[in-house]
């Protein structure tokens, strides 16, 4: 590990703390899958305020495996992309059933081939179900660990990898949660709160704008 990504990640810890946090409520990795795939161009809070009935009403995965579709889409219709995202929860739920035996696995490969499900909502799972450690590159991570100088890639995927390279194993999980909480704080897109901020001189992307001004 480098000085420059160790003062970024102790500052992270001094600022944001240790402890692993989901922003997406569930009870179970069935809860949190969904939830997840709800969560795709919406916000946590938004979903929350959906699944609390909707998990109600659907209490299994073979309560969502059997779901009518346009049912299904006028429940989760406020998290926008529904007709996609009903239709990926149905696929998803009757995969579990039949080649999972209604469990969640475990494996990243597994994990994939279910419907609406790719390396980011994977992640997910096992990093906050199963406790393997993993780089969920969402948004803010993407946005954010570019600006840092901790990869200069845009493709998710390819800065997954980049930051399964710079980061700590112990850091893989925590990382992501803390970029969030400072994505959705101070480093907001597009008018970020650089005033705000810890990380200014660690920040190449800050650097670099304060230098074009002098």
């Amino acid at each position: 590990m480098t000085a420059h990504t160790k003062a970024i990640l102790d500052l992270l810890d001094e600022h944001y703390g240790t402890e692993y946090v989901c922003y997406l409520e569930h009870e179970n990795a069935w809860q949190l899958l969904i939830a997840t795939i709800l969560s795709a161009q919406c916000t946590d809070a938004r979903v929350n305020i959906v699944t609390r009935d909707l998990f109600r009403k659907y209490d299994s995965v073979e309560a969502f495996a059997g779901a009518d579709l346009k049912e299904l889409e006028q429940d989760i219709r406020p998290t926008g992309f529904y007709h996609n995202k009903a239709k990926n929860i149905i696929a998803c739920c009757k995969d579990l059933v039949e080649k999972f035996d209604g469990q969640v696995p475990s494996s990243l490969e597994d994990l994939t081939s279910l419907a609406g499900v790719g390396r980011k909502t994977a992640n997910v799972i096992r990093g906050n179900i199963y406790h393997e450690p993993s780089v969920v590159v969402d948004t803010h991570v993407k946005r954010i660990s570019r600006k840092l100088g901790l990869t200069a890639e845009e493709d998710p995927v390819k800065v997954e990898m980049d930051l399964m390279r710079v980061l700590p194993k112990d850091h893989w999980i925590l990382y992501n949660i803390q970029i969030i909480t400072l994505g959705r704080q101070i480093c907001k897109a597009p008018t970020p709160r650089c005033e705000e901020c810890f990380l200014t001189e660690h920040c190449p992307d800050y650097q670099a704008r304060r230098k074009a001004f002098e």
